[in-house]
């Protein structure tokens, strides 16, 4: 069944201090408080577009939901909550920081109906949570995850490659440290520099510098890999390239492109007929047309880096994430596993 979010966007609300990276308002492109009024209104419209038989959510994000007061929280889910009651609506999710949950928020949580929390985890290296101004301690994420996973909610952990202070080696740290707290869905975000932002100082002084592309993509690769592996759900990576991001002058560096994880993929599949072609001079690949894309590349940068041996044909037998080349066949997750060798 088709799963769709009805999008709940409540700014900059709750969160108790400015990440150097954070300009809320920009990432959202949400500026105003919502009222119930217009919480109701969203939910209406989306409900009138949306087709009846699909799963239906809910989703609070662009802010720190549960670092509004208790009052305005519940407000907003037993408004929701109506929805649910009625069969319209399937669950809630939402987002917020490792440090805004407790016991009594989760019960919250609970009663009215969320079935996901997203937390913005970012780092897990204290170092970097210091120069980022996050100012929590990993205990608190453990224990925020903890809750979550104690209440049957399912939880997710947001991550950002390439912060201040950060490494090839802590965020990869990062990603091992947070499968550890088995969330069931990751979002991985390559840190970018927005307007507005305290990190937009820092990198015009040369204090913070930014990822480039090919930078991200290496650094992702391998966190990509070990959290599929892993069997964890990658429900994005990279932001999501709305209007606003697009404007001139709003972002102003790191690894933006708004097919981030086709590049990812491109370049653990070309690295992957690579090794074959350095073993076996030759590389015949038999896969599902529906597989086609990953093996090709984004704009066919593998078949067009690999022209010389590129030779593929189609076979909807094989399994979409299997693939056979020179005759022999390989997993997805052989492939995946080879990013991690």
């Amino acid at each position: 069944m088709k799963h769709y979010n009805i999008p709940i966007f409540i700014s900059h609300f709750g969160c108790p201090n400015s990440c150097v990276f954070c300009n809320q308002k920009k990432i959202n492109g949400r500026e105003t408080d919502v009222t119930i009024e217009d919480l109701k209104f969203t939910i209406e419209t989306y409900l009138k577009t949306l087709p009846k038989k699909s799963k239906k959510e809910v989703a609070f994000f662009g802010g720190t939901f549960t670092g509004i007061s208790m009052g305005l929280q519940k407000a907003y889910l037993e408004a929701t909550y109506e929805y649910i009651k009625r069969g319209l609506v399937d669950g809630i999710r939402l987002s917020t920081r490792p440090d805004c949950i407790n016991e009594e928020i989760v019960a919250q949580l609970k009663k009215y109906g969320v079935t996901a929390v997203e937390l913005g985890v970012q780092s897990l290296d204290e170092e970097v949570l210091l120069a980022t101004e996050r100012y929590y301690p990993v205990e608190v994420v453990e224990k925020a995850c903890k809750l979550i996973k104690e209440a049957q909610i399912a939880l997710g952990i947001q991550l950002m490659i390439g912060l201040p202070k950060s490494t090839d080696e802590s965020d990869y740290m990062t990603a091992c440290k947070a499968l550890e707290m088995k969330p069931d869905m990751v979002r991985i975000y390559p840190t970018l520099v927005i307007k507005g932002t305290k990190m937009e100082n820092m990198f015009k002084c040369g204090e913070y510098h930014a990822l480039t592309i090919e930078e991200a993509v290496k650094r992702t690769r391998k966190i990509y890999a070990l959290i599929e592996l892993h069997g964890v759900n990658i429900i994005r990576v990279g932001l999501q390239p709305s209007e606003d991001l697009r404007e001139d002058g709003v972002v102003l560096g790191g690894p933006f492109h708004p097919a981030f994880r086709e590049l990812v993929e491109t370049e653990i599949y070309y690295d992957f007929f690579r090794k074959i072609i350095e073993k076996e001079n030759k590389l015949e690949i038999l896969g599902n047309e529906k597989s086609i894309s990953r093996y090709v590349g984004i704009n066919k940068a593998n078949k067009i880096r690999l022209k010389d041996y590129f030779s593929i044909s189609i076979d909807n037998l094989i399994p979409r994430d299997d693939i056979v080349v020179n005759g022999k066949k390989y997993s997805r997750l052989d492939i995946l596993r080879g990013e991690l060798a």
